[in-house]
């Protein structure tokens, strides 16, 4: 049977947590004294020796499950943001169940909840204000207009991290999938966690639940952390993608365990004329030790919205159970821009709809202003070095009539087939490349290299991500 892996990293005893790290503020806005917190911390994430601390309940948070901490959350924060020049802040969400609606983080700033805590997302809707749509998509992606603000939300920081030993955040979000459904929608639904135009930015060693639409989604950002993340969802949940890195350079994707109702990791760019005009590729992105579960999405997607591009992308150390491809690129006529310079190697696959996924015809868009001449390039797609069993079809690969895919590399690949295999096994059109030692054997536009010839996976590395 599979379990969830437990990110059982070893802190200190809450005791001694609440006696070396937490802080005394209380809300009629006595300042925080100075802590020293312990260099021996107990797991590597940065962002915990702050000079100053607190914990919630200080600011008249309680953790009942049923009074909203919203206002409590928030005026901690506020509290907390004046030490941002002066050696930061770390505020402590004690164990609990801690009902909120949305607020925003602060610069040079942790949120540590303990492994005992769970965030509960409030269903009050007026707990949850209306923004704008973001500029690269134009619109909101549930409808047209505005967008609920995300439970975690953040823009224009720098040093934040969002972590915990295993503590829980919790989206609630089947009122909010009901109104999906249901077309009662005024604005798109929010996410957990959203970091926009912000730099150092690290989410790591929490659970997170039932999120109402994507989970995790860092945006126009730079030097992004994702890390020992459990994400968790039912499978038939309406877009409860896991990790979204979106017009973000230098990101690493690490050690997470996602099971969801849409892509586990989606890398995206902005959508049509939008992203086009926006112009903010994601690039230098590292995914590495993923495990996902997604009976009816892809284990790693690259796209549909890439209109900004999307290049230098590196994935290794992947493993999909039961989910219904493991890279899938999704592009339309209207994207523009480019999918390019894509790296993957080190798949083991169980339970596959298909392998190897990409689409040239994903055709929904904003509204009917795309340019029809704005054609995707894909190009420099390798993977190597995959075992896959129990599979349906080894592989879709559609490019767009008179505009091939090109660069396409697959080596050292064996595709173990279900007991009732589709027919055909490689639909090939519109697409240009070699293989090498795969099985089973390739279509003809898939020139077969023999077996000495690899497909590229670079070994330089990219800037240090910065925190």
């Amino acid at each position: 049977m599979w379990t969830t892996p437990r990110r059982n990293l070893q802190v200190l005893d809450t005791l001694v947590l609440l006696g070396l790290v937490l802080v005394l503020i209380n809300v009629n806005g006595v300042e925080s004294r100075t802590v020293r917190i312990l260099d021996s911390f107990g797991y590597p994430v940065t962002g915990c020796s702050r000079k100053y601390s607190a914990s919630l309940a200080d600011f008249g948070g309680v953790g009942d499950g049923v009074t909203s901490n919203t206002k409590a959350f928030q005026a901690a924060i506020d509290n907390l943001s004046q030490y941002a020049s002066d050696g930061g802040s770390l505020l402590f969400v004690p164990p609990g169940k801690w009902l909120t609606g949305s607020f925003n983080l602060t610069s040079h700033f942790t949120l540590y909840l303990h492994k005992d805590a769970t965030l509960l997302a409030s269903q009050d809707e007026s707990e949850w204000a209306v923004i704008d749509p973001l500029p690269s998509y134009g619109r909101g992606r549930d409808a047209v207009g505005g967008r609920y603000i995300s439970l975690i939300f953040g823009t224009n920081l720098t040093d934040v991290v969002v972590t915990g030993d295993n503590g829980t955040i919790h989206g609630q979000g089947t009122t909010w999938w009901d109104k999906f459904h249901k077309g009662e929608l005024k604005y798109t639904r929010p996410y957990l966690i959203e970091i926009m135009y912000s730099n150092q930015v690290q989410i790591s060693s929490l659970t997170l639940m039932d999120s109402p639409s994507w989970n995790v989604h860092p945006i126009y950002s730079s030097n992004v952390v994702v890390q020992g993340l459990t994400i968790l969802a039912p499978v038939t949940s309406p877009n409860t993608d896991g990790i979204n890195p979106d017009s973000c350079t230098n990101t690493r994707i690490e050690d997470c365990y996602i099971v969801s109702g849409d892509d586990c990791v989606a890398v995206k760019s902005g959508w049509d004329e939008y992203g086009i005009k926006f112009a903010m590729p994601t690039k230098q992105l590292v995914i590495r030790r993923l495990t996902c579960i997604s009976p009816f999405s892809a284990v790693i997607a690259l796209g549909s919205e890439m209109s900004g591009g999307i290049e230098d992308v590196r994935a290794e150390d992947i493993t999909g159970i039961n989910s219904e491809s493991a890279v899938r690129i999704k592009t339309a006529v209207g994207r523009g821009n480019y999918v390019k310079d894509i790296y993957v190697r080190g798949m083991t696959m169980k339970t596959m709809k298909m392998v190897f996924w990409m689409a040239g015809n994903y055709g929904s868009h904003p509204d009917n202003d795309y340019d029809p001449n704005a054609i995707p390039v894909i190009q420099n797609i390798n993977f190597r070095d995959v075992v896959a069993e129990n599979v349906t079809m080894a592989a879709r690969l559609e490019g767009i009539p008179g505009h091939p895919f090109t660069g396409i590399c697959i080596s050292n690949a064996t595709i173990g087939l279900t007991k009732k295999p589709k027919k055909i096994q490689w639909n090939c059109t519109e697409i240009a490349g070699v293989s090498s030692d795969v099985t089973p054997p390739p279509c003809n536009l898939l020139t077969d290299q023999g077996p000495a010839n690899a497909c590229d996976f670079p070994e330089d590395s990219f800037p240090s991500v910065k925190l």
